[in-house]
């Protein structure tokens, strides 16, 4: 239990991410996360200072297939939740609608915060649901990384096999086309030696 403490004090909580976004402009954030995973998000978007209008940005997250899991338009503060459906690059998308105008006009202040797997499960509205004490909260909690963490090195192991037959299938491939090339330039070797060697009886200027 205690080496599940301390890796829980050093994995800690997600902080969230801030960005500027200028007028007219769009960024992108990308992660990759695992299959059956419940994703859930943050955001805020703040009106450029000394500006008259208030905030004005479309937030849109894709997966890499181009599917919308969460669209807002006119977005500046909510949040978002969903659950994965395969392993995959998952890409949240902040787009300015604000114009660039003739002077400098300051930038939007954009704060997401996007948690997935263990970070995301809400542990309060688990403990009232199915009445648990703050020590059994806790080993839940403790329970949930533990699998993630397992599933993350099952994961692991899958990918260095994938790599390792990959490898192991391309040096098999480069070992037959070696043996092929070999044998295709022992048999052209051969073929000139006694093409030649007919070419020069021919000549007569060998016995």
């Amino acid at each position: 239990l205690l080496p599940l403490l301390l890796l829980l004090l050093l994995v800690g909580p997600a902080r969230p991410i801030s960005f500027q976004l200028p007028g007219k402009a769009r960024k992108c954030l990308r992660e990759e996360i695992h299959r059956d995973t419940l994703v859930t998000g943050e955001y805020e978007i703040g009106a450029p200072p000394g500006s008259s209008t208030g905030p004005s940005a479309n937030l849109k997250i894709t997966d890499s297939a181009g599917h919308i899991l969460y669209a807002k338009e006119d977005a500046t503060k909510g949040k978002f939740a969903f659950t994965t459906e395969d392993y995959d690059m998952f890409e949240a998308c902040f787009e300015s609608k604000l114009p660039v105008g003739t002077g400098r006009m300051p930038d939007q202040l954009v704060t997401l915060d996007m948690k997935h797997g263990v970070e995301a499960k809400n542990y309060e509205e688990i403990a009232k649901v199915e009445k648990l004490k703050p020590l059994e909260v806790e080993l839940r909690r403790l329970e949930d990384l533990s699998e993630s963490i397992v599933n993350d090195f099952a994961y692991m192991k899958k990918r260095e096999e994938e790599m390792r037959d990959t490898n192991e299938s391309t040096n098999t491939r480069v070992l037959y086309f070696s043996i092929f090339s070999m044998c295709c330039l022992i048999g052209l070797a051969t073929w000139q030696v006694f093409y030649l060697r007919r070419f020069f009886k021919a000549k007569k200027l060998i016995e």
